[in-house]
């Protein structure tokens, strides 16, 4: 049954990077204050909708209480080979940025607390929160209407990254784009930059 299971995840995997890569262009994935001008299908500065998710701990965590921090939220799991790709940097930027008013979090959808904090915060060596997002609704909610219409909205937001301000506001979005992939985060990266 382990194995059913990690098979439909990395044939979800494989046809999630197919549409993506055949069927929308980057302007769709990476949404910045200089393509505002541009039609995109997801919303820029759009209100970040609110969550409650345990973290690793058991303590529940609110979006609200970052409220004066920039957050840059990474939505995750396990078995996704960018999220693992992109962890290790995530952690640079929060020890680069931390001092600077930054935070980070990952919620990662629908996997148990022991697989998280085997193979998310322990083999990345993550000391920023990992929040538990066990139906995928938070992830959900987080996903722009059009995009890949045929997937979960969970799955949508699979290794994607998002920072939002401190109005709760949405100031960039990048979705999985598995053509220019940016482990090293240096788009997100440029737009906290500017934001600071």
């Amino acid at each position: 049954m382990n194995a059913r299971l990690e098979l439909r995840r990395l044939a979800v995997l494989i046809i999630f990077n197919l549409i993506l890569s055949f069927s929308f262009s980057k302007e769709i994935y990476a949404q910045t204050e200089k393509d505002e001008k541009e039609t995109s299908e997801i919303d820029y500065k759009k209100e970040a909708p609110d969550f409650e998710l345990p973290n690793l701990e058991g303590e529940i965590v609110k979006l609200q209480d970052y409220n004066d921090k920039i957050l840059v939220l990474h939505i995750a799991t396990t078995w996704c080979p960018f999220c693992n790709a992109e962890a290790p940097h995530l952690e640079k930027l929060y020890q680069e940025y931390k001092s600077k008013g930054v935070e980070v979090l990952i919620i990662d959808v629908k996997e148990s607390k022991e697989l998280v904090e085997q193979q998310l915060k322990n083999k990345h060596n993550l000391s920023f929160p990992i929040l538990l997002d066990t139906d995928g609704s938070v992830a959900a909610s987080f996903a722009p209407e059009n995009i890949l219409p045929d997937l979960a909205r969970d799955e949508v937001m699979l290794a994607s990254n998002l920072i939002i301000d401190q109005e709760g506001k949405i100031r960039f979005m990048s979705l999985l784009d598995s053509k220019n992939f940016d482990a090293k985060l240096l788009d997100l990266k440029a737009k906290l930059n500017e934001l600071l």
